[in-house]
């Protein structure tokens, strides 16, 4: 298979490029080429120069202005740098001042926790009973079963009826533990 370099498409575009490469060449060129060298004089006696190149006024560098150079009246020079520009840094901070802690306050150790007591009385106050001698019986429940007792009477085993009110009823644990006030709650499902 041959390829086919010089279609019409390809040479536009192939004319376009070896322009700018001409132009490009041409550019570097004239800027760098040699300066034109003049005879100078020697200084050996021999009478043959020795050409130079020559300087143009461009690229001499321009004068001194040592009148700048020159300290201002009335501004200390001890912080002149000539070699910095710009505007000076500002001065330090002044170092921080001592941080005076106020003494630590004695706090006394909090009292030890007190011992749980028992646990509640897991009976339900459901209603009062009064016979026409006076005698009152409290109904109570645990849920499962419905017991009675008047006070100073032991419930369940476990529990003695210390008083009886009107909308409430006192009970403690037979060791006289864990005293606690049951609210007449009536039979809630």
């Amino acid at each position: 298979m041959t390829m086919q370099v010089w279609s019409r498409k390809n040479l536009g575009r192939q004319l376009v490029l070896l322009a700018a490469l001409i132009g490009t060449v041409w550019w570097v060129y004239r800027q760098y080429r040699p300066a034109e060298s003049a005879p100078t004089a020697s200084n050996t006696g021999n009478g043959a120069g020795v050409a130079g190149p020559v300087v143009s006024a461009k690229s001499l560098p321009s004068a001194l202005k040592l009148a700048a150079l020159e300290p201002v009246a009335g501004k200390p020079q001890a912080d002149r740098n000539p070699f910095r520009f710009g505007v000076p840094p500002p001065p330090p901070a002044p170092p921080p001042r001592p941080v005076v802690s106020a003494p630590p306050v004695y706090t006394p150790p909090p009292p030890p926790p007190t011992p749980p007591g028992p646990p509640p009385i897991p009976l339900k106050f459901v209603g009062i009973l009064q016979l026409p001698n006076g005698v009152k019986y409290a109904a109570l429940s645990d849920g499962r079963a419905m017991m009675k007792g008047t006070e100073g009477d032991v419930v369940d085993g476990r529990y003695r009826i210390v008083k009886i009110g009107v909308e409430s009823i006192v009970m403690e644990y037979v060791d006289g533990k864990g005293r606690q006030t049951i609210p007449l709650r009536g039979t809630e499902p």
